[in-house]
């Protein structure tokens, strides 16, 4: 078992010229090692599996379920939608326009405004899904358009194979477009999820508002 304080002082140490949120991966880990997290003042917790993440948060102690914010990073099937809008106050996997359908009919039916950020695949993956460049700029003004759903930013995930300088090209890339976009439609996208543990330097470098860490966190 890592140290997360110690952990959590060499990452903020590195990040200490940014605004960037810290968000604690926590699929690998247990309730204890969540409130531990908390307990070092980490207030972003993301999930991959909507079931697990019900468990997990519905397992915490009252204070600190009410005072965390909870990220769904993972792909969100179509069947756990109502469950996704109903736990999660952002959901960074919206990778499709039919999905973002589901979560504006689910956010209408408990009156909800569910924040969301579109996932691109900017390096076009074939074993990770996600919006093309050219995909995200058509179906970007209908999901726009939803009464209950609010586009915060864009998220991505790098190839692990990718090596420095192509991981400064593709965050960029993405950085790029939210910066498109927004000229576009006058829009104010502010979020830009990207950067896990092996990689988060590079995106925060690139402009990323969030990263995303486990095991850099937890181990």
């Amino acid at each position: 078992m890592g140290n997360i304080k110690e952990n959590l002082k060499e990452i903020n140490q590195q990040l200490a010229h940014s605004q960037v949120k810290i968000i604690a991966v926590t699929k690998y880990y247990g309730v204890d090692r969540l409130i531990e997290a908390y307990n070092e003042g980490l207030r972003n917790f993301g999930e991959n599996k909507v079931i697990d993440a019900i468990n997990k948060i519905e397992s915490l102690p009252h204070n600190i379920r009410e005072s965390s914010i909870f990220h769904l990073i993972g792909h969100l099937q179509s069947n756990k939608v109502k469950k996704a809008v109903k736990y999660f106050d952002i959901i960074h996997s919206v990778d499709s326009l039919k999905l973002a359908q589901k979560i504006n009919e689910a956010a209408i039916n408990i009156n909800k405004c569910q924040k969301i950020l579109l996932q691109v695949n900017y390096a076009c993956e074939e074993s990770k899904t996600g919006f093309s460049v050219d995909e995200l700029y058509d179906v970007y003004p209908q999901i726009r358009n939803f009464k209950n759903i609010k586009i915060e930013g864009l998220m991505t995930m790098a190839p692990k194979s990718m090596n420095e300088q192509e991981l400064y090209a593709l965050f960029d890339g993405v950085k790029k477009i939210k910066i498109e976009l927004n000229s576009r439609y006058k829009d104010n996208l502010e979020e830009l999820s990207m950067g896990m543990s092996q990689d988060y330097i590079e995106a925060v470098k690139c402009g990323s508002t969030m990263v995303r860490l486990g095991r850099k966190i937890f181990d």
